[in-house]
């Protein structure tokens, strides 16, 4: 059995930062590789960030029996484009469809097209039902798997609780040809690494915890420690949620990193009251190779960070970013832009940025995500709209607008895009790293 997994490409570029600004490994379907390794025959990955124009090619070559297509909200189109060209031209072939979007939202993809959807952590259901197709016994439901049958979309029933250790690490030689490739700024080549799935916290913006329904798994030290051994690449970011959030599992980690002389450096997200909480923690990571930190700092007002529900107060976002820079930490800040923000809001997030000294901020528009209570509650006050009735959902890359602003659109992007020409200085520096990263590629997007 032949599987060709896909990510797929933006037919736009994000404003500052996408596909141009950053390239990282496709870590759920190396995931999904390694948990059906035994029951392939051949297996291919296909990034289309990196070839935009392989995928007519890679069909017809590879002649793949299964196409495993992944994905967030502001790739649904694209997704739906690669399935109906799949079935175009493979008509036999068998097109799953799993991912962020997927899971909270199916519905987006219960198209002819489509033959299966995978909701929630991907791995086992997928073994399950490529175990199903070898077997051609395929008519069998599964759990976690919305089936497309004659008589509608079939649901194969809730799975059972996810056993993290179960789960095989990622199958990174099938994408060994392009590693070489995937960059974050500077750091290049770079891998992903997860140590935790899940987030124990609430912010109302955020829906990566209703992906896990809001429990926090953690990785034992000795799995993590063998994995990251195998990785060969120099540069390493943790993409777990919060990782810190449990000290003395990161101090032992930290330790057994030490103590098998495995150097990198390390990129990883972090809360900033865990920040403060746990400095010593940090100080031990920063000796053993962490460089960077992703600090969701999101809102610079009380009431912003009240109705985010990110339980901080603007003295500890403060406290945190200073405690940041004297461990020696460079910190990638994120802000949320409210579309109630009037001109005087811009410029006190500007202010706010200047004043903290922050080296590299960047930007979203608070957009309402599927899974989040704002998506509910601000459904009807959408204003990108598809012709099927359904959400734009090209424009929930973080950086349009998509519901009613306080400001005109107009003024509200001249607003935004000003943001970066506030901090020319920093994002100069940062654009050349970037695009030093990057000289070896030539995209088309």
């Amino acid at each position: 059995m032949r599987i060709l997994f896909i990510y797929p490409n933006l037919n736009h570029e994000l404003i500052g930062y996408g596909d141009l600004g950053a390239i990282a490994e496709p870590l759920a379907l190396e995931y999904l590789a390694a948990s059906c390794v035994d029951l392939a025959t051949e297996m291919e990955l296909l990034d289309l960030r990196l070839h935009p124009n392989e995928l007519n090619n890679r069909l017809t070559i590879f002649n793949p029996d299964v196409i495993a297509i992944t994905g967030y909200s502001m790739h649904v189109m694209r997704i739906q484009e690669i399935a109906q060209l799949s079935r175009e031209r493979l008509p036999s072939s068998k097109v799953v469809v799993g991912g962020h979007h997927a899971t909270l939202l199916a519905e987006d993809f219960k198209i002819p097209e489509i033959d299966f959807i995978v909701v929630g952590e991907g791995t086992a259901p997928f073994a399950k039902l490529i175990k199903l197709f070898s077997d051609e016994s395929e008519n069998s439901s599964v759990p976690g798997v919305w089936k497309n049958t004659h008589s509608g979309w079939e649901f194969g029933g809730d799975q059972s609780e996810l056993q993290l250790d179960q789960v095989a690490p990622p199958l990174r030689s099938l994408c060994i040809d392009d590693r070489s490739h995937y960059f974050i700024d500077w750091m290049k080549p770079i891998a992903l690494m997860r140590t935790t799935v899940g987030c124990p916290y609430r912010c109302t913006f955020c829906s990566l915890w209703k992906m896990m329904d809001g429990y926090y798994y953690k990785r034992e030290v000795d799995a993590v420690i063998t994995e990251l051994k195998e990785i060969k690449e120099p540069y390493v970011f943790l993409v777990d949620d919060e990782p810190f959030v449990n000290s003395k599992r990161m101090d032992v980690l930290a330790d057994s990193i030490r103590e098998s002389g495995i150097q990198k450096e390390y990129f990883s997200y972090c809360r900033i009251d865990t920040l403060l909480r746990n400095k010593s923690t940090l100080k031990k990571w920063v000796d053993i190779g962490l460089r960077r930190v992703f600090l969701g700092i999101e809102g610079i007002t009380e009431d912003e960070i009240e109705n985010y529900n990110k339980g901080l107060s603007i003295a500890q976002i403060e406290d945190g970013l200073k405690a940041a820079r004297e461990l020696g930490l460079k910190v990638f800040a994120s802000f949320i832009v409210n579309p109630n923000y009037s001109k005087a809001d811009f410029t006190r997030l500007s202010r706010f940025i200047e004043r903290n000294r922050i080296d590299y901020p960047s930007f979203t528009i608070l957009t309402p995500l599927p899974g989040t209570d704002d998506f509910i509650q601000q459904y009807d006050q959408i204003t990108a709209w598809q012709s099927s009735h359904r959400p734009d959902w090209s424009k929930w890359d973080l950086q349009h607008l998509v519901v009613p602003s306080n400001l005109s659109p107009r003024e509200f992007e001249k607003e935004y895009k000003n943001l970066r020409r506030n901090f020319r200085g920093a994002y100069e520096i940062h654009q050349r790293k970037a695009i030093a990263a990057r000289d070896d590629l030539t995209l088309t997007i």
